[in-house]
């Protein structure tokens, strides 16, 4: 591994605790710097505390214990490597990492305040839900923030609040069998737009009769992510900035009638994401166009070994000429409980995985568990996800393809958001069954329009 010099943040940290030293206790209360922290665990203190803003801690050797929750699985290891790396620089913290079904335990966890984590991994679609119940991150993250995708802040706030470290940008791209297509002709790095993309899956489906080229979602669930996806790129979203619905509108008219199209003229392949059914119809040629997030890269690598070198990714195609080649699907952040007894200290393990040089390049570097580096998100810190300087390697089952420059480049076609409402997941049971029902032929897309709105709005919002 290469030699790592000091980050902005490393030389932030450095900074703040020399100048703790030289300036002494009585003179940082005097001016009232934000290294001084509350009283985290009271909650209560001066005015930052009782506005739920969150300090980082004061002091040249920080100390404690901190609980961490993170899912079981690949990440939960990525993570859990980086704590020696953490340890280099903070050796008197003490980090507990604990596996978690982070669904079914935190809420209940968070309500009683009984045995709550300093830190824990949450969906960006959970953290407007959970907010009442975490600090407010603005004045630790304050530092960074105009270095953070845009996207990734949006999402995380809240009545003019953060409540979310932002982890990962999960953009969407094209992912295309290039064998299968070049060998009918069709160059799909050609595509610009959705109805370049609907024309090259016809060209290809007049060769292959057997074809239905483009990916349809059949969950329910990953539907509605999906159509978020597309609605992102159209700068929009099932709630604005003020928590409002805003479904009905002719950005997803747009979407539902591609969708639409997509089923009735025969050109999609109906299944759940990576299900055996899906997983066949891409290993036969028959479905050759995938528009989902960067994490599809996972299946070429591991599911699909009669294909592996022959896919490929490519930004979105646009909704019009010049439109945003991307979208967000999907995404994670952490956050910090309020009834944290070491808050602060959660913060600095945070600070360090996403901000400085030696965390973030121990998460999506080369590590015992990608070799190669972790190649399903890329870093939200825009200083880490320099297209000029990967951190993960060319993925093989690509093509040899340097995913790292497709993906941090279609990161930054990426429009502003707002908000995730903390009713979205609920919307599923609404519009995300309604658009399956649409492809079942039931519903038109103005149907789905009306009806998931109204649906939404008296079963979901008006009873908050």
């Amino acid at each position: 591994m290469h030699q790592l010099t000091p980050t902005r943040a490393t030389r932030r940290r450095i900074a703040r605790r020399r100048g703790l030293t030289v300036i002494g206790g009585a003179a940082i209360l005097a001016l009232g710097l934000t290294a001084c922290g509350p009283d985290i665990t009271a909650g209560s203190g001066d005015g930052d505390a009782s506005a739920g803003r969150l300090q980082a801690p004061d002091g040249d050797s920080p100390s404690g214990e901190i609980t961490i929750w993170d899912r079981s699985g690949d990440l939960y290891e990525v993570f859990d490597a980086a704590i020696e790396d953490f340890n280099e620089v903070y050796p008197d913290i003490t980090v507990n990492h604990e596996a978690v079904d982070i669904d079914a335990k935190l809420q209940n966890t968070l309500i009683t305040g009984t045995d709550v984590p300093d830190g824990v991994f949450l969906d960006d679609a959970k953290v407007a839900g959970l907010s009442d119940y975490m600090w407010d991150l603005s004045d630790v993250l304050d530092p960074y923030v105009d270095d953070i995708a845009q996207q990734k802040i949006d999402v995380n706030s809240i009545d003019g609040g953060i409540y979310g470290v932002p982890y990962d940008s999960n953009p969407g791209l094209l992912y295309y069998n290039a064998t299968a297509l070049e060998a009918q002709g069709i160059d799909a790095t050609t595509i610009e737009t959705y109805d370049d993309l609907l024309a090259a899956a016809r060209e290809y489906q007049e060769a292959v009769p057997s074809a239905k080229p483009i990916h349809l979602e059949q969950s329910a669930f990953l539907g509605q992510l999906q159509l978020e996806m597309y609605a992102s790129q159209l700068g929009t979203s099932l709630a604005d900035a003020d928590g409002e619905l805003r479904l009905d509108s002719p950005e997803y008219e747009q979407i539902l009638g591609f969708l639409d199209t997509v089923q009735k003229d025969g050109l999609g392949t109906r299944a759940e994401y990576l299900t055996p059914t899906d997983i066949a119809e891409l290993e036969s040629g028959n479905q050759v166009f995938y528009p989902w997030a960067i994490w599809f890269s996972f299946a070429p690598q591991q599911l699909l070994p009669e294909t592996a070198g022959d896919w490929r990714a490519m930004p979105l195609p646009a909704w019009e000429d010049g439109g945003a080649r991307s979208g967000a699907m999907g995404g994670s952040s952490f956050s910090i409980p309020r009834d944290a007894e070491n808050a602060d200290l959660a913060w600095l393990f945070y600070e360090f995985l996403m901000f400085d040089e030696a965390g973030y390049t121990a998460v999506w570097g080369p590590n015992d568990v990608y070799p190669n580096g972790l190649n399903t998100s890329i870093p939200s810190y825009e200083p880490a996800a320099d297209p000029a300087a990967p951190l993960f390697e060319p993925v093989d089952a690509l093509g040899g393809q340097d995913l790292w420059s497709v993906a941090t480049e279609a990161s930054t076609e990426i429009p502003a958001a707002a908000p995730t409402p903390s009713w979205w997941a609920g919307a599923v049971d609404y519009l995300g069954n309604d658009v399956q029902r649409m492809l079942d032929g039931e519903l038109s897309p103005a149907e789905v329009l009306e009806k998931s709105s109204a649906d939404i709005q008296a079963n979901l919002i008006d009873r908050q």
